[in-house]
């Protein structure tokens, strides 16, 4: 079964198109009006070891905000379509990245369960033009759409984009950890019998 999602968002302040193919490793292309939010996408594709496609524009001329919470919106259906009933799938991801000075630690349930611990600190930095605080939102977004429990945790850093991207390649690689079938699960992992 393939385990792919295309997503297309259309509302008065985004306009999203959005596919993904978790078995597919090449042929991703990322293409949003947000420069900096281009290159976590496509770390999330690349440490993820999946395709994703996005074209996305949105109302930056206001702030980033609108577009950064619609993607994860959009990201986050995808994911719950591409693994239907999670049938055979790990279920759990856990992953620790450091990048230079900064370690991060994330830790996944694909339990059905929404929900988001974020312990990252920026402070009032920016990286670029780009406010840090919307990454908690994207991440919140994502979670309410995929009904994924997402733990993330920086355990220290300094550099903020440094701190952005070891949250998004841990989170890469613990998600890529938990949507991997394994021969081993029959059904879905749980008691209940249905996450």
């Amino acid at each position: 079964m393939a385990r792919k999602a295309k997503i297309i968002r259309k509302t008065t302040e985004t306009d999203i198109h959005l596919e993904m193919d978790l078995d597919k490793t090449s042929g991703s292309s990322i293409e949003t009006t947000i420069p900096f939010f281009n290159h976590m996408l496509e770390l999330f594709s690349r440490h993820g070891f999946l395709k994703l496609v996005v074209k996305a524009k949105g109302d930056t001329h206001i702030d980033d905000h609108h577009l950064i919470e619609d993607l994860g919106i959009c990201l986050g259906k995808a994911v719950a379509q591409a693994l239907g009933n999670k049938a055979g799938i790990n279920r759990y991801g856990s992953s620790c990245v450091p990048m230079d000075e900064c370690l991060c630690r994330v830790d996944l349930d694909i339990s059905g369960r929404p929900y988001l611990i974020y312990n990252v600190k920026y402070g009032r930095r920016k990286t670029g033009g780009f406010d840090p605080a919307l990454v908690k939102e994207f991440f919140k977004a994502f979670t309410d759409q995929s009904g994924i429990t997402l733990h993330i945790n920086l355990l220290y850093g300094d550099n903020v984009h440094h701190m952005i991207e070891s949250v998004f390649k841990a989170f890469a690689r613990a998600f890529k950890n938990a949507v991997i079938v394994d021969a081993n699960i029959k059904g879905v992992l749980s008691t209940k019998g249905k996450l």
